[in-house]
């Protein structure tokens, strides 16, 4: 009815912003803690360092934020399709309206499920050839520095020390990392590229072998070791490195890319260094045998100098003197031997030498001869040469000849050819009586049926063109006028 107005009713009226404030209370409110369990997946590190993903199983999926102070405190890393379970509080982002679990801590949902991951990462990792064989290098017998990669308060660096000071005591550095807890993969990296980054001869001794140790503890406690930034500092490690990481059982992936495996701390300290006692032992061992086979060796020679019975030196010197004096005698007889039988040659083979006159003589006479013998060489060359030249002429007169005579005969039979092909050309058969028939394109016309077909045909003589009708030919229908260009006038005929 007019003037009526809708009622308002008891209704209350929020603004948008209101309504998001009050919804997001009531959500915070009813679930100030919660446990969700799901799987990552879109997960993504902004730059702020806060982290974004969602946690989904099968039928629905729920957004997740984890701050950045948060973020930095999870024992895990989290990624795509990992299970996990997630401990924070609901809350709702009202500026697009949406729900979501504001993550404080997070843990993998189960042993299997962080046996999985592990098992994942190991044959990744092995993919890449981080755990080839080849890759491994042998430990220093007797390393002068030995660097240890452990907690500093924990049992590990104390049964490291001691067996090192029972077996061989060296010079060892100690660089104090957390084992476990956040940032523990972080530190254990950055102490192995930090001795690795070490200057040789440098103010810190750079060690000759590296000991990562831990004792033991559950698959979760031991997880800093299976994180992918440690197993490939170990990989790239130069200097050689020992793993000895829990008990015996106990197997993480930095064992796989480590160049030896302890079972235990204590058995990686015996492992880098010998037994100094059975060191000195084998010394002792070498030693004596060394001694003795020097003492063998000198009462060989004894024996063999003995049995040479060389006598008194002197007497040696005294023959030795004597037998160099009488070759001096020699050698002074024979250089004056030899100089006269030198002399007695010369003169010999001067006696053979003839007069240098008359082989002079001689010399002119042969030079003589050969000038004559020259000359009349060259007039009888002169002759044959004009022979030579008459000959060429002779030739070179038939060859050109012979040519024009091959000409003029090719030329005669190049006109017999040519009459030959008039004579077979269409022409001279027009020439005798016969015509050629062609229809209004030029075509020539075979058969009878062609030539009804055409109407129209032209007959060809040997003097001319003649058009012609054939008889029975269906009537040839009148091409219509071809209309007129636009802008011009057509044609009045």
């Amino acid at each position: 009815m007019r003037g009526m107005e809708s009622p308002r009713g008891n209704l209350p009226e929020y603004t948008v912003s209101e309504l998001s404030q009050a919804v997001k209370r009531t959500v915070e409110d009813a679930f100030e803690i919660v446990r969700v369990r799901g799987e990552i997946s879109g997960f993504k590190r902004h730059s702020s360092g806060h982290l974004y993903f969602a946690l989904k199983d099968a039928d629905s999926a729920i957004d997740g934020v984890c701050w950045r102070g948060s973020a930095g405190k999870l024992t895990i890393k989290p990624e795509d399709g990992m299970e996990v379970i997630a401990v924070g509080r609901l809350t709702t982002y009202p500026g697009r309206s949406k729900y979501q679990i504001v993550v404080e801590r997070m843990e993998l949902a189960g042993q299997g499920a962080l046996l999985k991951l592990i098992e994942d990462r190991k044959k990744r990792l092995a993919a890449e050839g981080l755990f080839n064989a080849e890759r491994k290098r042998p430990l220093p017998y007797l390393p002068s520095v030995i660097g240890v990669i452990t907690s500093p308060t924990g049992a590990v660096i104390r049964d490291i020390l001691h067996r090192l000071s029972d077996r061989f005591p060296r010079h060892v550095l100690v660089w104090p990392v957390a084992v476990q807890g956040d940032g523990a993969a972080e530190q254990v990296a950055t102490a192995i590229k930090g001795f690795n980054a070490l200057e040789p001869g440098g103010k810190i001794p750079r060690p000759d072998v590296l000991i990562v140790a831990r004792g033991g503890g559950s698959i979760e406690d031991l997880m800093a070791f299976n994180e992918e930034i440690v197993v490939r500092a170990a990989a790239e490690s130069d200097i050689p490195l020992v793993s000895a990481v829990g008990h015996e059982t106990d197997t993480t992936l930095i064992d796989f890319a480590s160049d030896r495996r302890a079972p235990t701390p204590t058995a990686a300290a015996e492992m880098v260094v010998p037994v100094r006692q059975e060191l000195i032992a084998r010394l002792a061992r070498n030693a004596a045998s060394l001694e003795a086979g020097l003492e063998r060796m000198f009462d060989d020679r004894r024996q063999r100098l003995s049995a040479a019975s060389l006598g008194d030196p002197m007497r040696l010197v005294e023959d030795r003197a004597q037998r160099l004096d009488e070759r001096a005698e020699r050698l002074k007889l024979a250089g004056t031997a030899l100089i006269d039988k030198r002399k007695r040659t010369v003169i010999e083979l001067g006696a053979r030498l003839p007069d240098p006159k008359t082989q002079l003589e001689r010399a002119k006479g042969a030079l003589a001869r050969a000038g004559a013998a020259l000359s009349a060489n060259t007039a009888a060359t002169k002759a044959n040469l004009a022979r030579e030249t008459k000959h060429v002429a002779d030739l070179l007169a038939r060859a050109k000849g012979a040519a024009l005579r091959g000409i003029d005969t090719r030329i005669a039979s190049l006109g017999r050819a040519g009459d030959l092909l008039e004579s077979y050309s269409y022409r001279k058969t027009l020439a005798r009586g016969f015509a050629l028939v062609t229809d209004a394109q030029g075509q020539l016309v075979t058969q009878a049926a062609d030539a009804r077909k055409a109407g129209d045909v032209t007959l060809r003589f040997a003097d001319g063109d003649v058009g012609a009708q054939v008889e029975g030919a269906a009537p040839r229908k009148t091409p219509a006028p071809k209309p007129a260009a636009p802008g011009k006038q057509g044609s009045l005929l």
